[in-house]
């Protein structure tokens, strides 16, 4: 029998192209979320600058949040830029535990502007954690049904995204997590940016949450920056 997994989502403060403050305030939200798993919003580790340059998993400004899984034995799953063999540029998601970080999974779904600079990612991932399977996702890739999917076709346990909304649009990041939630019977973890994030978001959403399989909510954050909700997946 697989043990609960405990997993926190956060939408701490950002400061734009500055990984270093960032991936240093990431820490200390692994330090301080008590959560196997922690789940950080699309592009975290640079705010959402998409002329923000990218970033190596093995980028030395990284080595506090490194330090911080290791302490905490906590995977941390942030987002940033970075560059794929062939030279192109994605949005990506960084999983990071006492190791070190990998390139985990690279947005297949962008938006409007997004496209001009980055390519899209080639097929969905999953990651493994104490027997969990936990789908990935980055902000329009919840919307997409197609997307949802095929990522359960890998055998899921749990959606995860990191995603960034204008306040106004609120009601989409739950309106996706519920129908994600109840058309796979997965748990749905969502990290949301809150407050100001670069790239014309001044204000962002914020609302990260966590959802049963079937759609009820377990816990949720409110809008302010630097909020963290935990559950433990039974």
């Amino acid at each position: 029998m697989r043990k609960p997994l405990s997993i926190a989502v956060a939408q701490p403060p950002c400061v734009s192209y500055d990984v270093a403050a960032n991936a240093a305030t990431h820490a200390d939200v692994v330090r301080s979320a008590g959560a196997r798993v922690v789940v950080f919003p699309e592009m975290s580790l640079t705010g959402y600058e998409l002329d923000a340059p990218a970033i190596t998993a093995g980028d030395p400004r990284l080595a506090p949040l490194v330090r911080a899984c290791a302490r905490t034995g906590t995977v941390a799953l942030a987002g940033a830029p970075v560059r794929g063999e062939s030279g192109a540029a994605h949005i990506a998601i960084l999983a990071f535990d006492g190791t070190g970080a990998r390139v985990a999974y690279r947005k297949m779904w962008l938006g409007a502007a997004e496209a001009e600079r980055f390519a899209p990612g080639g097929e969905p991932a999953v990651l493994e954690v104490d027997g969990r399977r936990l789908g990935l996702a980055i902000c329009k890739d919840t919307g997409i049904v197609r997307h949802s999917a095929d990522t359960a076709a890998l055998g899921m346990d749990v959606y995860v995204a990191g995603v960034l909304e204008h306040a106004k649009d609120a009601a989409v990041r739950d309106e996706r997590a519920r129908r994600i939630a109840a058309d796979h019977r997965v748990w749905v973890a969502v990290a949301s940016f809150a407050g100001s994030t670069g790239g014309g978001f001044t204000r962002a959403a914020g609302g990260s949450g966590i959802w049963a399989p079937g759609g009820a909510v377990l816990a949720q954050a409110g809008t302010e920056a630097g909020a963290v909700v935990r559950a433990v997946l039974e």
